[in-house]
């Protein structure tokens, strides 16, 4: 191999490097396709900035990634993999619309924890799978500083829980009575109102599609670009 090629390599090599440093986001390139790889770890961050000591997801970093990633005619599909404690919930949200209107192949994954606002973001893909050992804390919205004490305050926290309540039903199949008896139950998480769920308990509540890991999740994706390649005029 010659020094021109193994510096091409090398610059290849910084460009994959580089958005997984920065993003926490990488290309994966096969006969099959071109999947765009983006990770949602830690906290979600909205309009405030969260201790430089917090594992975040910047969604000012998400939003435009994932408007690159319906856009390029390079990719195919997006897998979405999470291990989340939840965060800021206008945040969280407006990239789980986001990704529930792309038009390419979208699997997410679960991973150790999709909690609080991880629960929208784990079932807006149009394929969703959750290992045997990942949880998931289904809750009611909470609210961090001054809150006044007038029934407009409760009404908003209504609002904001009913746009929850129908971005989950409406982008998984589980039944409305169940996720809010599990969003309401209490006795089971110290100190607050809520339930706690497991890849299996996930599954049979119809809250995630399937049960698996990194493999079959990139198989399900595979399999939807090339559904979707036979749809395509001139493209096999």
């Amino acid at each position: 191999m010659g020094e021109a090629d193994s510096g091409k390599e090398e610059q290849g090599l910084e460009q994959v490097i580089q958005p997984i440093v920065d993003l926490g986001s990488s290309l994966i390139q096969t006969k099959q396709g071109t999947i765009y790889v983006l990770t949602i770890v830690g906290q979600i961050e909205g309009h405030q900035l969260l201790p430089s000591s917090s594992k975040t997801t910047k969604y000012e970093h998400v939003m435009p990634l994932l408007a690159t990633v319906e856009e390029s005619d390079q990719i195919d599909g997006l897998l979405v993999l999470l291990n989340t404690v939840g965060g800021d919930i206008e945040a969280g949200l407006a990239i789980a619309e986001l990704i529930s209107s792309m038009s390419k192949p979208t699997v997410s994954l679960v991973l150790g924890g999709g909690h609080s606002i991880g629960v929208p973001l784990a079932v807006s893909a149009k394929r969703s799978f959750i290992a045997p050992s990942a949880a998931m804390t289904i809750h009611p919205v909470r609210l961090n500083g001054l809150v006044i004490g007038v029934p407009q305050t409760f009404y908003y926290f209504e609002r904001i829980q009913e746009r929850i309540t129908q971005f989950v039903t409406s982008n998984s199949s589980i039944k409305r009575d169940a996720f809010t008896k599990l969003m309401l139950q209490t006795g089971e998480l110290a100190a607050d109102v809520g339930s706690v769920i497991y890849g299996e308990e996930a599954v049979e509540l119809g809250l995630i599609d399937e049960i698996g890991g990194l493999s079959q999740a990139l198989a399900c994706l595979h399999q939807m670009i090339g559904e979707n390649r036979k749809k395509e005029p001139g493209r096999s």
